[in-house]
């Protein structure tokens, strides 16, 4: 048997099993995701596949391709803008989604790559996520291409990702309040671990710079990116007379939560509180007042990460990094302060 094949310049799967001292049906059992190997014996194999550079070569397309969507969870509107861009895609290219929960924002369980290895998907698309080195390798050397929709943290260099303009996103929503005359403006964005949520949070201190106002850090808040986190901070932002005249919320669905907390302090919107949110989710539009909101392209984004999983593995798009334009979308949550 020979060492390498000559055709591809790449390691036979009889040559990584005489190395690591296994059988070939033991090779081919990591390579399938099976469960049944002990870990050493799997870590040994696929450091070999990585050394040697081994990639499944390409079968013919399976009966029924799938994209996996990968969440941390499923619960929100937000969630549905982006399953409806991987759909669209998917369906353009007679493929089928699946979709799966796993994990944290930061990266899936574990035992995710187990089924995905099993399932051969056309490709992952993760959302938030960031992968481990030994997960990366291990859908490579199956030729399992994988994408990282608005990332979490900062990618590494060979990760493909598709995001969007946060900093502007933040700018313009901030500036918008500004120009309307508001000094006192609070920020709810989401978490503090999140990349999305703190250059959101620069874009406001950027247009606060801008304006020639401080930042209170008494009106910085860093919510969960869901309705009750922004309803809890709202509520305390909301208590006393030196409240804030707007609010920019780091996501419709908190904004929805600033709007109840408006009602319930017997405020109106945006008589008394000006509210911005961010996503443009289709419920922003029928909340009550219109929500003025930074329209993220939530589905485009899901739709281009799609794309490139189904382009040439040649193409060139292994480590590119893609960023869409967010704009504002002005209705009637904002007005100036009284008195201004």
């Amino acid at each position: 048997m020979r060492e390498n094949d000559e055709a591809d310049g790449r390691v036979t799967l009889a040559a990584v099993a005489r190395q690591a001292g296994v059988s070939l049906s033991t090779v081919s059992k990591v390579l399938n995701g099976r469960s049944d190997v002990s870990e050493t014996t799997r870590t040994k194999i696929e450091q070999l596949l990585d050394n040697h550079g081994y990639r499944r070569r390409a079968q013919g397309a399976p009966q029924a391709p799938l994209i996996e969507l990968v969440f941390h969870e499923l619960e929100s509107i937000w969630a549905m803008e982006l399953i409806r861009g991987v759909e669209n895609v998917a369906k353009d290219n007679k493929a089928s989604v699946v979709l799966t929960e796993s994990g944290t924002r930061h990266a899936p369980a574990p035992d995710w790559i187990e089924g995905v290895l099993r399932r051969r998907p056309l490709g992952v698309v993760l959302v938030f996520s960031a992968l481990p080195d030994k997960v990366k390798k291990q859908l490579r050397s199956r030729a399992i291409p994988f994408v990282i929709v608005d990332p979490a943290g900062d990618p590494d260099p060979d990760v493909p990702s598709v995001g969007s303009a946060n900093w502007a996103g933040g700018l313009a929503a901030t500036r918008h309040l500004t120009d309307y005359q508001h000094e006192r403006i609070a920020i709810i964005t989401g978490p503090d671990d999140m990349m999305c949520s703190l250059a959101r949070l620069d874009g406001y201190r950027s247009a606060m710079a801008m304006a020639g106002l401080e930042v209170d850090p008494r009106l910085v808040r860093y919510g969960d990116f869901h309705v009750q986190g922004g309803f809890e901070h709202a509520m305390d932002l909301l208590e006393g007379p030196d409240r804030p005249t707007a609010i920019f919320a780091g996501s419709d669905l908190q904004a929805l939560g600033v709007l109840e907390a408006a009602r319930l302090k017997g405020l109106s919107v945006p008589e008394d509180l000006s509210v911005v949110g961010y996503d443009d989710v289709p419920l922003a539009q029928w909340s009550s007042p219109a929500l003025t909101t930074v329209h993220q392209p939530l589905r485009q984004m899901a739709e281009e990460a799609a794309r490139m999983l189904l382009r040439p593995r040649d193409a060139g798009t292994s480590a590119l990094r893609i960023e869409l334009a967010t704009r504002l979308v002005v209705r009637q949550s904002t007005a100036p302060p009284k008195g201004a």
